[in-house]
């Protein structure tokens, strides 16, 4: 199902497989038509797409290296069956990312970047399934930062907005594995 599928007129709820999670939010018609393609970037300076670009690429390669750590925990033989699953819908989750960033990478007029054939995950650390959870919460944490540093610096603000809800779903993410773990979810009323 395509973003534009749920479209009219005005933006109406889009698909969790097109780029949203769980949350509901909704993305502008503009954002959802530059995402999809449909949008002309002619007003754009060809520096300010670059840049989007780079900063896309960046965010593609740390969905990348999320895919293979939730990879490692999945095969690791730590993870009890419906922390598994967990896992594995995250994994999914990250998938969708990807997918969505490298399309629009491509229809912004660049490269998206490929994974890495190897990644340097702490292997020697991961002892046990709590082990696992709390790596996985790390790297969901980083990836909360890095997209908050990210949003403020695109040149075309439906991107930022666009990166606004993948940054909930690994806010969301952290704060799971925070609790599955027995931490506080939500450790303060800010992220930084």
């Amino acid at each position: 199902m395509t973003m534009l599928k749920m479209l009219g007129d005005s933006a109406k709820a889009i698909p969790r497989r097109a780029f949203i999670s769980q949350s509901g939010l909704l993305l502008s018609g503009a954002a959802v038509a530059l995402l999809t393609g449909q949008d002309a970037l002619a007003a754009k300076s060809a520096d300010g797409v670059e840049s989007d670009l780079r900063i896309l690429n960046t965010a593609l390669g740390a969905e990348l290296e999320a895919i293979a750590a939730y990879q490692v925990g999945a095969e690791s033989g730590l993870l009890q069956k419906p922390v598994l699953d967990l896992a594995l819908t995250f994994q999914g989750h990250h998938k969708e990312h990807a997918d969505l960033l490298g399309s629009t990478i491509m229809k912004l007029g660049g490269k998206p970047v490929t994974a890495r054939s190897k990644y340097s995950f702490p292997l020697e650390t991961l002892k046990t399934q709590v082990d696992v959870l709390r790596f996985a919460a790390g790297l969901e944490k980083g990836a909360v930062s890095a997209y908050l540093g990210a949003i403020p610096v695109f040149g075309n603000r439906d991107l930022a907005k666009a990166a606004g809800s993948i940054l909930g779903d690994e806010a969301m993410h952290w704060a799971i594995l925070r609790n599955a773990v027995g931490d506080v979810p939500v450790p303060g009323a800010f992220v930084s």
